[in-house]
C-alpha cells in the first residue's frame, strides 16, 4: 500500500467496457515525510475520494481486490481516505 494526494481527475470518453462507470483520479505519490513524490498514477476511486485528499492506494494485482475493481483491467485503486498520519510520534498530516 502507498500514500498519495489526489491532484486531479481524469475523464476518458472511450474505454474498455468493464471500466464504464468507474471514477478515475490522478494521484501523486507522497514520500514518508509527507512531501510530494515525483510520480503520478491514475487510480480507480473505490471510496469516494476528492481532489486534495490524502489517500491510501494499492497497485498491481492488489488493485483488483476491491468490490469496485474485481475482474477489471485496473492497475491502481484508492482504497482509503487518510484522516491522520503520524511518523515517529509527530503528525505528518491531519485532515
Amino acid at each position: 500500500m502507498l500514500l498519495g494526494r489526489v491532484d486531479g481527475t481524469l475523464v476518458a470518453s472511450r474505454k474498455e467496457p468493464r471500466m464504464e462507470g468507474l471514477k478515475l483520479l490522478v494521484v501523486r505519490q507522497l514520500e514518508a515525510d509527507g512531501s510530494d513524490g515525483s510520480g503520478y498514477v491514475v487510480a480507480v476511486d473505490a471510496v469516494g475520494a476528492g481532489v486534495g485528499e490524502v489517500v491510501m492506494y494499492a497497485t498491481g494485482s492488489s488493485a483488483r481486490q476491491t468490490a469496485a475493481t474485481d475482474q477489471k483491467p485496473c492497475d491502481a485503486v484508492i482504497m482509503a481516505i487518510v484522516d491522520t498520519w503520524e511518523l515517529e510520534g509527530k503528525a505528518v498530516y491531519t485532515k
